[in-house]
């Protein structure tokens, strides 16, 4: 059953993890778990950025080079641009961005990309989580139905699950460690592991009902933290004045 096969790589930290998106979620992402002492690959399509982590040097203000050198020199990191190695990988995690377009909706051409590589290099085993920020439906409605295109099939051959990136770039107070993580899995044994999987990094899990509500709870708290910073700007204009 590939639940408790994934459940037992990642206990035993034999599982492979894949992150495609390197950026200010990915980065500290996949240095904390190769920090653990889990085998990480890291997928980029800017040349530039992979020879520059692969040269011990850190683009990211909250990953130190200290931590990315460390973890190349013990061969537990190093970044690609060759998506052919997402096969090696029992976990792929999506770590890229989804601006906003001039129609307020967001951009998914990302999302799609990167599950066009997972679909041409699927293979049985493997969970695959999307942490990109995204309407409620994306994981199940679009993801999957991608995955399944390589002759797959969920909870049999695979898992997914969405895990809404939290980060607040360049706070020294909470970083992806300590910051809580919400897991919501397409059905029960992809949250149970996707959830294990983060509690090996991250000291409070909290698993939701479904990938949707996950997908939900981000955009929730976007929501709210532009109402925040909207007040902040109008009481600082009315303060000033």
């Amino acid at each position: 059953m590939v639940k408790e096969e994934l459940k037992k790589l990642i206990a035993d930290k034999n599982a492979r993890i894949g992150v495609i998106g390197l950026g200010y979620v990915g980065l500290p992402l996949i240095v904390e778990f190769a920090l653990k002492g889990y085998e990480t690959v890291g997928f980029e399509v800017d040349e530039k950025k992979v020879g520059t982590l692969n040269a011990g040097e850190s683009h990211i203000v909250d990953v130190p080079s200290e931590n990315v050198r460390k973890v190349f020199d013990a061969n537990k990191f190093h970044a690609t641009t060759d998506f052919s190695e997402l096969n090696g990988c029992d976990v792929i995690i999506i770590c890229v961005p989804t601006p906003l377009r001039k129609t307020k909706d967001p951009d998914m051409s990302y999302i799609l990309a990167a599950g066009e590589q997972i679909k041409k290099y699927a293979r049985r085993g493997q969970l695959v989580i999307l942490e990109s920020t995204t309407y409620p439906g994306t994981t199940d409605e679009v993801l999957q139905p991608m995955i399944e295109e390589a002759g797959l099939k969920l909870d049999e051959d695979f898992l997914l699950a969405f895990s809404p990136e939290r980060v607040d770039p360049g706070n020294p107070q909470f970083q992806t460690h300590n910051i809580t993580k919400v897991v919501g899995g397409v059905g029960k044994d992809s949250t149970e592991v996707a959830a294990q999987l983060y509690a090996e990094i991250v000291g409070d899990v909290h698993a939701v009902s479904s990938a949707r509500v996950a997908e939900a709870c981000k955009l929730w708290e976007n929501t709210f933290r532009a109402s925040i910073s909207e007040w902040r700007t109008k009481w600082q204009r009315f303060a000033t004045r």
